[in-house]
């Protein structure tokens, strides 16, 4: 994992003992994370450390014979050595088993590895999957048969009426008519007490920069349906609600942080013939160790959380079974980095969300060209193939092999699915969060088109765990979730003197993340 990494840089020490140091920065122009080897005799201990304020902080090793780390901020140097002691400063911290264990005067913290939480169906299906031989199979069956709708929701259209006040900057969807719906959203808008006018969007209230709007794919204006590229909707997905969350990035800062378990670094089973002997992995490791993922943001940056959303497929979904993409590039796993660490590879031809060591967020479709931007990637997800590209829908969005959207292979099976896309309004870009309570591709794409994204991508989908959104506000020290949909509570029932204990930002998760922080 350390050596797949292009831009780090080493330092190394040797005290009067014989004792041997090295630290390891993973990405210098990142300087946010750092793994420290301690080797005594035979024995070598690995920590992966975390700058608590990479941008205000330096972190280099004192190499004069007596070994230290050297933190320097505006404040002046912090001179540490947390693996002196026969009970060690990093020693004490591993054994807290906390995700993340504050060291040297809270400068860093070690990451350590965590269980991460997940749902009891989420459990039985990776039992399945690891452990039965046509798990896979039993899985499906079990999506297609129980679970096929089993989110969806159809508010009730009202007639006539307004639902309040548009947010003139956002405008409205293309739709052949702006009724009113009966909504279920889990937090509140403003001017929307009555319902929401379908298309319109409403400021959401005690958050600001953030605005929500809805509506049903059956009411997307001929004109956005009659371009070619997308199926006919049926009459189940035609009334199906779909809920939009917008985020003016010009008051955010988008991140990505990677589960406790997904997405993992081995093979997919997908793919057939372009195992390689000897490769535990498609990149040519199957663990990240010395790193540890926690499955939750660093409680530096917790009084600054706006909002959290599920990220994209687990490695095992995240790969072609059929097509030239399945045979080239090692199956075209998806990729992902970190800190601009590059956990897997990021594969052209692939729909990549990511974040510019400038704080700009991009969403497209990864081009060889774009390698030159490596060595500025802080954050990367690659989920599969575009819903819209250049605001018309993907090359593959009818093509369920072609464009790996998961499901039935006869294209009939509608579910839960969570995705996202980039829109442009003047000189301000915001990023979509879109909840579909039941959709197949082409009806992603279509409502995409009709609030006038230029590129959309799938996330996840089939249960509101994967598809969960919840924003955030700040009380008494506590940090409350507000959720896309009242459902989602649930995952968040762990309580605290009466309080919720928010997913993603208070305990670890086994699934990625992204999340936003104000400015």
């Amino acid at each position: 994992m350390v050596e797949f990494q292009p831009f780090r840089a080493e330092q190394e020490a040797t005290d009067a003992d014989g004792n041997h140091f090295a630290l390891t920065s993973l990405n210098p122009h990142f300087n946010a994370w750092f793994v420290l080897d301690v080797t005594a005799g035979n024995r070598t201990d690995s920590y992966h450390l975390e700058l608590a304020d990479p941008e205000g902080t330096r972190l280099w090793l004192q190499q004069d014979g007596n070994p230290v780390l050297v933190f320097e901020n505006d404040t002046g140097p912090l001179y540490c050595a947390p693996w002196q002691g026969r009970s060690s400063e990093l020693a004490q911290a591993r054994r807290t088993g906390l995700p993340y264990a504050p060291v040297c005067d809270k400068r860093a913290f070690l990451r350590n590895e965590v269980r991460g939480n997940r749902s009891s169906r989420e459990a039985v299906a990776e039992f399945l999957r690891d452990n039965v031989v046509f798990g896979e199979s039993i899985v499906g069956l079990i999506k297609g048969t129980f679970y096929e709708d089993a989110f969806m929701s159809s508010g009730k259209v009202v007639d006539g009426g307004s639902a309040g006040d548009i947010v003139a900057a956002l405008g409205k969807a293309k739709l052949s008519a702006h009724p009113v719906i009966r909504t279920y959203f889990g937090f509140e808008l403003e001017g929307a007490a009555e319902g929401v006018e379908a298309g319109a969007w409403y400021a959401v209230k005690d958050s600001p920069g953030v605005y929500a709007s809805a509506m049903q794919p059956g009411m997307v204006a001929p004109e956005v349906t009659n371009v070619p590229g997308a199926n006919w909707l049926d009459g189940v997905e035609s009334r199906a609600d779909v809920y939009m969350v917008a985020f003016d990035l010009s008051q955010f800062d988008l991140g990505f942080e990677l589960g406790t378990d997904h997405p993992r670094l081995d093979w997919s089973p997908r793919p057939s013939g372009v195992y390689s002997p000897g490769m535990p992995g498609p990149d040519g490791f199957s663990t990240s160790a010395p790193l540890a993922r926690t499955g939750m943001l660093s409680p530096a940056l917790t009084d600054r959380v706006a909002a959290t959303f599920a990220g994209g497929f687990k490695r095992s979904h995240a790969a072609w079974r059929a097509s030239e993409m399945a045979v080239t590039r090692n199956g075209h796993h998806y990729g992902f980095a970190q800190q601009g660490v590059v956990f897997s590879r990021i594969h052209p031809g692939l729909s990549t969300i990511f974040v510019l060591d400038d704080g700009s967020v991009h969403m497209r479709t990864w081009t060889e060209e774009d390698e030159a931007l490596l060595p500025r990637v802080r954050f990367a997800r690659q989920n599969g193939v575009p819903l819209v590209e250049n605001g018309a829908p993907g090359a593959q969005v009818t093509s369920w092999l072609g464009g790996n959207w998961s499901g039935s292979a006869e294209a009939d099976l509608r579910t839960l699915r969570g995705g996202a896309c980039l829109k442009t309004v003047g000189t301000r870009k915001f990023l979509i969060y879109a909840y579909f309570s039941t959709a197949t591709p082409s009806a992603m794409a279509r409502s995409f088109q009709a609030y006038d994204c230029e590129y959309a991508m799938l996330l996840d989908m089939n249960s509101q765990e994967h598809t969960y959104l919840a924003l955030y506000t700040h009380q008494d020290g506590r940090t409350l979730p507000h959720h896309l949909v009242t459902g989602m509570a649930a995952i968040d029932s762990k309580t605290r003197d009466g309080w919720p204990i928010p997913r993603f930002v208070s305990f670890a998760d086994n699934r990625d993340f992204f999340y936003l922080l104000r400015k």
